[in-house]
């Protein structure tokens, strides 16, 4: 922490299973059951015809790039992701969906190299080699020193806050994923059923429930982080029932609101001196060969550098580093690639203005 202010990073999607799992070191089984590719290893292939080869095994820092500089230089109190995607072994396809990512157990190194302190579960890909593949994710990541949250073995675990000590303070993770993200209902936690905190639907009494939960572990001088896999994957209007249900968590008490899902970044939000990001977009991924939405420019990701007054959790600054997702990689993004995500994000975003720095970082404005 900088005296009074603590500097939280947060980011989009972190897939590191399917093409970017055949890359590392400990490639699981390819084996795929979509409609038009069988083989992880395509996914490969689909990158390098587009960007050039990609080298294989790589090692486990490969996919963050420079992702890892940014970090290093930056030196967050707390790092915050969303891991999209099962770590496992399991052959157990989840009925009923078109895509299923999982990664290595033996490939977890990968996610330790961006030392996250808290990994969120609750979307819409954890669970895609079932239970048992739940259960053996929750199993690595705990062995690998990762806390979690938004999952695990009941309901009490899986609404639960993740707790990050710093400086003798606390960052209280909650994390819970919506349906409108393709969480299907079967998938929540039960009294005694593992699976995901999954609420029902974006309600008033959702919200009231969630801030119940917040209200009975904060304590005077944390910072509250609502975690929420919510929306579709493409399209920069935030409906109405998203932004009443973040509004309600910060009237409750919630200090920063971190949405994910999409596949680009959405509107950014300053309500009641607090942030609310509704999409931060993908961060790491094997979507590089995929074409179809290129007005969204997916190939362009964000690091958001947040940071609260350590005491109330204001917003007290918001940086942005522009990346660009090349060869299954992280490299730094070029100034007309910053500018136009600048541009974009200034344009969807009500309230706000977006300034570009002469090191190619974004910062919010208001």
């Amino acid at each position: 922490m900088d005296g009074d202010t603590m500097t939280l990073f947060l980011c989009g999607d972190v897939m590191l299973g399917r093409g970017i799992d055949q890359i590392l070191p400990h490639p699981g089984d390819p084996a795929l059951r979509e409609d038009y590719l069988r083989d992880a290893r395509d996914y490969v292939l689909g990158a390098e015809a587009v960007n050039g080869p990609i080298p294989a095994p790589v090692s486990p820092s490969w996919p963050w790039g420079e992702a890892l500089r940014v970090l290093d230089e930056a030196a967050p109190d707390v790092r915050i992701v969303n891991l999209e995607t099962s770590v496992t072994r399991s052959a157990a396809f989840a009925p009923g969906k078109g895509v299923h990512y999982r990664m290595h157990p033996d490939n977890v190194p990968a996610l330790l190299m961006i030392r996250p302190d808290v990994c969120v579960l609750a979307n819409n890909h954890v669970l895609d080699f079932g239970r048992a593949g739940l259960a053996e994710t929750l199993d690595a990541l705990t062995r690998a020193g990762l806390h979690t949250a938004g999952a695990g073995q009941d309901a009490e675990e899986a609404y639960a806050p993740a707790v990050v000590p710093t400086d003798g303070r606390r960052v209280l993770v909650f994390a819970l994923g919506a349906p409108c993200s393709g969480i299907p209902a079967d998938w929540a936690a039960g009294r005694t059923l593992s699976g995901v905190a999954r609420v029902p639907a974006l309600t008033p009494a959702a919200a009231d429930a969630v801030v119940e939960r917040v209200r009975r572990v904060k304590r005077p001088g944390d910072i509250a982080v609502v975690s929420v896999h919510w929306g579709s994957n493409w399209g920069y209007r935030v409906p109405e029932r998203q932004i009443r249900f973040a509004h309600a968590l910060v009237d409750g008490g919630v200090d920063v609101i971190h949405g994910h899902s999409s596949h680009h970044p959405r509107p950014v939000e300053v309500y009641r001196e607090r942030l609310v990001l509704y999409g931060c977009g993908d961060f790491v991924d094997d979507y590089e060969g995929i074409s179809g939405y290129e007005e969204y420019r997916d190939d362009l990701r964000l690091a958001f550098l947040v940071s609260v007054e350590a005491g109330t959790g204001r917003l007290a600054g918001l940086r942005m580093v522009p990346l660009r997702a090349r060869r299954m990689r992280l490299e730094s993004a070029s100034a007309a690639d910053a500018a136009w995500l600048g541009a974009t994000l200034e344009r969807i975003s009500e309230g706000v203005s977006v300034e570009a720095a002469r090191d190619g970082t974004l910062a919010l404005a208001r």
